[in-house]
């Protein structure tokens, strides 16, 4: 046996136990790999660094994340409105509210607002627009009567076909020359990003103690 390598894993694990303490990580052997895989390929990242805007003047990293996925919306909002210019579809969340309906079935309305990142407020008013125009239906909840269970209804399903080529259109551009294996890549990371932030976006904290309540809880340092 190779009590060398034994020990360099024991030293690895002890490791991953430390810098996991948020749960980032499953602590499996999976989550072990992953946290390995993930690792390395930060180090290929930081030997192979890309270049920035302002980077040469100290922006951050994290700065220049954050603008380019604000830009990104953006550009995809463009092509959505595109996509549904001249329908009666009033917003792209109201195709996308539908989209959802119809991929995962009957829900709570709250169930649907919150899968699509909104607040209450917002989601009611999405939902309201698309009971008026038929696309979806109601129906009282068999353990919760105060619930309704809403589901895309057949004119919510023709509204959807009838501009649902123009729409793929508009999210095959959104990726515009991305090679398989770059999308393949980005979904991984735009996925374990959207882990970090759903949990945080669901215990609804109030705005003036959100990024200090994230903040401390995990233990962000400057």
């Amino acid at each position: 046996m190779n009590y060398r390598v034994t020990k360099e894993v024991i030293d690895l694990l002890e490791q991953f136990g430390q810098e996991n303490t948020n749960h980032i990580y499953p602590d499996t052997v999976q989550g072990f790999k992953t946290w390995i895989c993930d690792k390395e390929s930060a180090e290929h990242a930081k030997n192979n660094e890309p270049y920035w805007e302002g980077k040469d003047s100290g922006r951050t990293a994290e700065s220049a994340i954050s603008t380019l996925l604000v830009h990104l919306n953006r550009y995809a909002r463009t092509y959505s409105k595109s996509a549904i210019a001249g329908s009666d579809f009033a917003t792209q969340e109201d195709f996308i509210y539908l989209i959802n309906l119809r991929a995962f079935g009957r829900m709570t309305k709250m169930e649907l607002i919150k899968k699509n990142i909104h607040n209450k407020p917002v989601g009611m008013l999405i939902i309201t627009r698309l009971l008026k125009q038929g696309w979806i239906g109601q129906i009282e909840s068999d353990t919760d009567r105060r619930n309704k269970l809403i589901s895309i209804t057949a004119e919510g399903i023709a509204a959807l076909e009838q501009h649902m080529n123009k729409i793929r259109m508009a999210t095959e551009i959104v990726t515009g020359n991305l090679t398989y294996h770059e999308k393949m890549e980005l979904i991984k990371i735009l996925n374990k990003l959207d882990r970090f932030h759903y949990p945080i976006f669901s215990k609804n904290i109030d705005s003036k103690d959100l990024i200090k309540t994230v903040y401390e809880e995990y233990s962000f340092k400057n």
